[in-house]
C-alpha cells in the first residue's frame, strides 16, 4: 500500500475550516470557516489564498452551474451567495422555528440536488434533520432523529447515500434512487462507539471506499466498501474536519481542521490546528463532485 505524504499548504488558522470541494473547472480548492464565517480559495498553482465574508454560520457550500455558489446558512438556511458582489439571496430555510439547528456538512448527488442535514448546536437532542433541496428549489426532509450530521458522500455507482451522525458516532447507509433522490433501507455502515475519533466529513474513491476525517483522533481513514477499516493515515491535527479529493488527477486528498480549543492545551499539542492539509500519495482517485443544477 501507497506511503501517503501529509502537508500544511495553508497555516491559516481556521476556526472551524469544514466543507473542502474540488473545482474542476478553476483547477482550485474551495472550503468554508464555519465560524469566520467566511468562504475561501487556494490556487493549486501558486497556493495563493482568497477570502470573501459572508453574513451568518455557514455549514457548507456547492458549486451552481449557473454560476456562483449555493451555501447553507444558519438564519437563512439554503442560500444563493454572489462572491463578485457579496449579496446573499435566501432559497428555503429547513427549520426556521428552531433557533438552535443550523445547517451543516452538505453537498451535492450527481444529479444536482444539494443535500445537507442541520445539527443541534447545543450537541444535547437529537434535532438534526437530513434535508434535500431540489433543482426546482423546494426542500424536503429526508430523515431526522440526530445529534450533528456529517460525512454525505454517494457510492460510485450511484444506489448508496453514506451519512454520518458524529456525537452519535454510527454512519449510516441508504438505498439511494439517483433518478428520483429518494432514500430506503437506512442501516448502521460503520460505529466509532468506544473508539477514538468521531467521524465527521467524508467522501469516496473511485473504488468505493470511503473516507473520513476522525475529528478528535489526529488521523484520515480509509473504509472498505463494507464498512470495514482499511487504514488511518495519522495528520498532526487532533480535529481534522473534513477530507475531500482535489488536483488534476483528484488524487489529492485535501483535509480542512479547526483550531478553538475544545480540551486545555490542545493548541500547543496541535500548533498547525485550523490549518489545511493535502495528502499525497494514497494510490486512491476521487470523483469529480457535481455542481448544483438549480
Amino acid at each position: 500500500m501507497a506511503n501517503p505524504e501529509v502537508e500544511c499548504i495553508w497555516k491559516g488558522p481556521d476556526i472551524l475550516g469544514e466543507g473542502p470541494i474540488w473545482n474542476w473547472k478553476e483547477n482550485a480548492l474551495y472550503w468554508v470557516d464555519s465560524d469566520k464565517p467566511a468562504i475561501r480559495r487556494i490556487d493549486s498553482d501558486t497556493n495563493e489564498v482568497t477570502t470573501w465574508d459572508v453574513p451568518e454560520t455557514i455549514g457548507s457550500m456547492v458549486f451552481r452551474e449557473a454560476g456562483g455558489v449555493v451555501a447553507g446558512l444558519w438564519q437563512r438556511g439554503f442560500s444563493f451567495i454572489d462572491l463578485d458582489t457579496g449579496e446573499v439571496t435566501p432559497i428555503a430555510n429547513p427549520d426556521p422555528d428552531n433557533p438552535i439547528t443550523r445547517l451543516n456538512d452538505g453537498k451535492c448527488d450527481r444529479a444536482g440536488r444539494y443535500w445537507s442535514g442541520t445539527m443541534d448546536t447545543t450537541f444535547n437532542d437529537r434535532l438534526g434533520k437530513l434535508v434535500r433541496l431540489d433543482t426546482d428549489l423546494s426542500c424536503t426532509v429526508m430523515d431526522e432523529g440526530f445529534y450533528v450530521t456529517n460525512g454525505i458522500a454517494w457510492s460510485p455507482d450511484n444506489q448508496t447515500m453514506y451519512y454520518s451522525d458524529s456525537r452519535g458516532r454510527t454512519v449510516y447507509a441508504y438505498d439511494f434512487d439517483i433518478n428520483t433522490g429518494d432514500l430506503a433501507n437506512r442501516r448502521d455502515f460503520i460505529s466509532r462507539e468506544g473508539e477514538e475519533g468521531r467521524i465527521d466529513g467524508a467522501t469516496v474513491d473511485t473504488d468505493g471506499c470511503y473516507w473520513a476525517a476522525h475529528i478528535n483522533g489526529w488521523e484520515v481513514a480509509q473504509y472498505d466498501p463494507a464498512g470495514k477499516l482499511m487504514r488511518t493515515i495519522p495528520v498532526p491535527i487532533r480535529y481534522p474536519t473534513m477530507c475531500t479529493f482535489g488536483g488534476p488527477d483528484l488524487d489529492i486528498v485535501y483535509v480542512t481542521s479547526l483550531s478553538w480549543e475544545i480540551e486545555p492545551g490542545d493548541n500547543e499539542a496541535s500548533p498547525l490546528a485550523g490549518g489545511l492539509f493535502a495528502i499525497r500519495g494514497t494510490g486512491a482517485t476521487g470523483i469529480r463532485e457535481a455542481f448544483f443544477a438549480g
